[in-house]
């Protein structure tokens, strides 16, 4: 049977339930409590990237709602667990031993651009618009525009797609943007290539970001609060 990866709107259609575009909301505390945790399960599996059969998810989900007899016994379920575990571990290694190297060699590439700087640990930056104003320190919180790619252009997120700057603290995001956000001027806009020991390493980051991923950022320092 077909898998699919499983997004949040497939949590409607393993459960057999079909809406319209004009469908009503859920009106009473139950409904809307119910639907909550609907939508949180299913923003939870499309984070973690699963591909899973939304035919026995939905079987599963109404088998324990309706209190029938489940289809696997305990031990069954532990044993696929750790099957899916095993297969998972063995096809991230592939792939973060693929995009490590593809991303050495884009860096190794890139740093032989005269207007790149490299940094002893890996980090680069290409200064597209230097700024004036006074560089950040790690407890500060800044304002910035920012649109993130892979290195095969593919774009993972966007403040500029999203309409809006956003705002954190310097010392809550990764160790390469933490360098690069301290050395520029408040104004600058700069490109940086990440390596992954300094992005998300061998984990990644949800479906988008895979394991040792190098990532490149376009960076606009708009305020140091």
């Amino acid at each position: 049977m077909k898998k699919l990866v499983f997004y949040g709107w497939v949590l409607l259609a393993i459960l057999g339930i079909s809406f319209s575009a004009s469908a009503d909301k859920p009106k009473n505390q139950q409904d809307q409590f119910s639907y909550t945790i609907g939508y949180r399960f299913a923003t939870d599996i499309l984070n973690q990237g699963l591909e899973l059969d939304p035919d026995w998810v939905g079987r599963a989900i109404s088998d324990v709602l309706k209190e029938k007899d489940v289809a696997l016994t305990i031990d069954e379920m532990n044993a696929a667990m750790e099957a899916y575990k095993k297969q998972r571990l063995a096809e991230l290694t592939e792939a973060g031993n693929k995009n490590l190297q593809a991303g050495q060699d884009y860096l190794d590439k890139n740093k032989k651009n005269k207007n790149v700087v490299t940094l002893d640990n890996g980090l680069q930056y290409k200064i597209l618009k230097e700024g004036s104003g006074k560089k950040p320190e790690l407890q500060d919180k800044v304002v910035v525009h920012y649109k993130g790619t892979l290195i095969d252009g593919t774009e993972f997120d966007s403040s500029y797609r999203r309409g809006q700057p956003a705002s954190f603290n310097v010392n809550g995001v990764i160790q390469g943007w933490q360098q690069a956000l301290t050395l520029m001027p408040e104004g600058s806009k700069w490109e940086l290539a990440i390596p992954p020991h300094l992005a998300y390493g061998a984990r990644g980051s949800g479906p988008k970001i895979g394991p040792n991923e190098t990532l490149l950022f376009e960076v606009e320092l708009l305020e140091v609060q």
